[in-house]
């Protein structure tokens, strides 16, 4: 199943940035290894159609939005990332943080 046909695992929001994760399992060598993807986009309502649209570009003063769930995707992965190679023990599941 692609990615655009499932939901993410786990979506960051700040403004009307998201950045959306999804997991991913890989069989490598005989073991499963664990990749993660992220899509990030803004959400906007188009007055000419009357419908949601999303996009890609970001005008300056929505830069700070998209730094934020950049930060909070990149934690969220290394968290994982360290807790499935045993470094840490794994996290709780984290709440979704809307800005």
């Amino acid at each position: 199943m692609s990615q655009e046909n499932r939901q993410p695992d786990h979506e960051f929001r700040a403004g009307r940035v998201c950045a959306a994760l999804w997991r991913q399992e890989i069989q490598r060598d005989d073991r499963t290894e664990v990749q993660w993807s992220t899509k990030i986009e803004k959400r906007y309502r188009d007055d000419a159609s009357d419908s949601w649209k999303s996009t890609d570009y970001y005008y300056p003063s929505e830069l700070s939005d998209l730094l934020i769930v950049t930060r909070h995707a990149l934690d969220f992965i290394r968290l994982r990332e360290r807790a499935l190679d045993g470094s840490e023990d794994p996290p709780d599941q984290a709440e979704e943080v809307s800005f």
